[in-house]
């Protein structure tokens, strides 16, 4: 077999030895035809398996409940965003509880899950739910269905009789999560409120029951005592009223409050109107002082509905055909006016359009503009300014917390074409029957991190200001699953350490102390092999804080800097940068934590399978690799 397919044969020799060297020539490239073609095959099937994988994910991502699916060892292997923000903040740190690889079992008791994957088995089921309760206190309803093996149905599985597992032909399982919370809370306060009605009621009720038997039956009474017991009718009528109108009032607010809303920039909004105002009633639109920066909260649907509406109701009956949108923010409530010139109609007819249906280009509803900004929680006004000749509508809404606007704009940026949250490969689960240093490098978790301190000097009261980490699960960066959290150190912080790091006390006042970011952190590097550079230096901060913390990271650590001085023996350097520059990965966001820990992945990831070509394969190998070379004496 030649191992260079284009390679052929020279033609000489005799007439018959000529002849030879043709077929074989002929049959290499048929052979090298052949191979071409298989690998062009294998090279289709993979991208046409892998566009079906980024489509499925990106439905996933898209559902608007929360979806995670776990191999039969309750590994997860695929998380969608609902299911990422349910679970923001387990474990005491965003994503600590739920990540690639990580286990089912630390969102949720192992006991439920089993009892709900044996119920399918013995009543044939293909789903079974149960109810469980965050650790910040939500009310979730989980929906677990098992995963068929290939070829094999849930059906057949359960046909077979009681088994679990493998044993009954499943491949894993999927969880569907359901955040009940809001509607638990919203069906108690309603259940409160009846109760409340009907308790406080029975007084009102029977004292008018009374009034009126007294009146029914005592016909001759005198005028004055006549006079008495309708007054009681009147007070008791007013107060039973005054009940159920309060009574109203709450549950209409509980029932605002379960409008679908969502958050968005209010100038998308506003070209949105833009686009279906010009599309509905043929009417120009253009854009006036637009503040880009103000996020608000609404049903976009139904508010754009009422902006068209009002806008076909100035073009139909007084005839406006030139329509500006602005938007600007007064405190915590965004003004969006539909701005025209010329024409002012009546605060009757306002009132009116306010409180008509709603009907556009066929289109009708029965919601009014007034239902709408109430459902929104605005209002809406109607004003004039008769120096400019100008009249607007201002819808009055409330904008969204700058937090939670940040939220929404990394939450948008973290989608790209590829989800990083799931991996099918992840379905073969592990080799349990491996010890952790036979086991391939290739094959297991590892978090790499890394620490920003007050100096160099752990031993003689140094703290840590920073720790950032990112995980690595099947060989794959998982830049969503990272951690990163600034730390007060309860102690000065010298200036020249100011200068490496960019980090100031300002930045550190009122952040938490180590003591309650190592239990955060030890429980995001849980069931994985920690990775850093120059990791003795990191690690000696952590171990001479398990005295005052109880936290103990008893994880095996790899060290790229040893592992460089395995790979690159004759280089002088192994500091970062220059491991970095060798192997070509960019290096960005250095001396933060979180900048530091990606760069040292990318490096440990290029590192893989050069260490597969000296023959260092398991976690085991590396180690041993690692402890033979001269910068492992260094101690800290």
């Amino acid at each position: 077999m030649l191992e260079e397919p284009s390679t052929r044969l020279t033609v000489q020799g005799s007439r018959e030895l000529q002849a030879l060297l043709v077929t074989v020539n002929r049959l290499a490239e048929q052979h090298q035809a052949r191979d071409e073609d298989i690998e062009a095959r294998i090279g289709a099937a993979n991208a046409a398996a892998e566009a079906d994988r980024n489509r499925f994910a990106v439905l996933m991502s898209e559902l608007a409940q929360g979806v995670i699916v776990c191999n039969l060892d309750g590994r997860v292997l695929l998380y969608n965003r609902r299911a990422r923000a349910i679970f923001a903040g387990s474990s005491g740190h965003g994503m600590a509880a739920l990540g690639l690889g990580r286990s089912i079992y630390g969102i949720f008791d192992r006991h439920l899950i089993a009892y709900a994957l044996e119920n399918i088995d013995t009543r044939r089921r293909t789903h079974r739910h149960f109810v469980a309760v965050t650790e910040s206190g939500r009310l979730l309803r989980v929906l677990v269905a098992p995963i068929p093996e290939a070829g094999a149905s849930v059906e057949d599985g359960a046909e077979d009789g009681v088994g679990t597992g493998a044993e009954a032909g499943f491949s894993g399982y999927m969880t569907m999560i359901e955040d009940m919370t809001e509607t638990f809370d919203s069906e108690s306060t309603r259940d409160q409120l009846l109760q409340d009605l009907t308790e406080s009621s029975r007084g009102p009720v029977a004292s008018l029951r009374a009034a009126a038997e007294t009146l029914y039956d005592y016909a001759d009474m005198s005028a004055e005592e006549h006079r008495r017991f309708l007054e009681v009718v009147r007070d008791e009528a007013g107060s039973l009223a005054g009940r159920v109108e309060a009574a109203a009032r709450t549950y209409a607010a509980v029932l605002k409050s379960r409008w679908p809303l969502e958050e968005m920039l209010g100038s998308d909004l506003l070209m949105a109107a833009c686009r279906r105002i010009a599309d509905r009633c043929s009417l120009p639109v253009s854009l006036d002082d637009v503040d880009t920066e103000v996020w608000v909260k609404v049903d976009g649907f139904s508010l754009l509905q009422a902006m068209t509406y009002l806008a076909a109701r100035l073009h139909d009956e007084y005839q406006i055909n030139d329509l500006r949108l602005r938007l600007s923010r007064d405190g915590a409530m965004a003004h969006i006016d539909l701005i025209w010139s010329g024409v002012f109609m009546s605060t009757e007819t306002v009132m009116h359009w306010e409180l008509d249906p709603m009907t556009v280009a066929g289109e009708s509803s029965p919601l009014t503009v007034r239902d709408v900004v109430e459902r929104n929680g605005g209002e809406v006004w109607f004003q004039r300014d008769r120096a400019s000749h100008r009249a607007f509508f201002r819808f009055l809404l409330p904008v969204v917390s700058e937090q939670a606007a940040s939220s929404s704009t990394a939450e948008t940026a973290m989608v790209d074409s590829r989800p990083e949250f799931y991996d099918f490969d992840l379905f073969k689960g592990e080799e349990t029957g491996l010890a952790l240093d036979d086991r391939l490098l290739a094959q297991l978790i590892y978090t790499a991190f890394d620490t920003e301190t007050t100096g160099l000097d752990p031993s003689a009261g140094d703290e840590i200001i920073q720790i950032g980490a990112v995980r690595i699960v099947n060989r794959r960066l998982l830049r969503q699953e990272s951690f990163e959290q600034l730390i007060d150190p309860q102690r000065s912080l010298p200036a020249q350490s100011v200068k490496i790091h960019g980090i100031t006390a300002d930045m550190l006042a009122g952040q938490p102390p180590i003591g309650r970011v190592l239990p955060m952190f030890r429980a995001f590097v849980a069931d994985t092999v920690l990775v850093a550079h120059n990791a003795a230096f990191d690690m000696r901060f952590l171990e001479l804080k398990e005295a005052s913390t109880g936290i103990r990271f008893d994880r095996p650590v790899l060290d790229t800097f040893l592992l460089s001085a395995v790979l690159f023996p004759n280089q002088e350097s192994h500091r970062l940068e220059a491991i970095a520059q060798r192997l070509g990965v960019s290096v960005l966001g250095r001396h933060t934590a979180v900048g530091d820990a990606i760069v040292t992945a990318e490096v440990f990831l290029k590192m893989l399978p050069l260490l597969v070509d000296r023959g260092i394969r398991t976690l085991g190998e590396a180690r041993e690799a690692s402890e033979k070379t001269y910068h492992a004496r260094i101690h800290y």
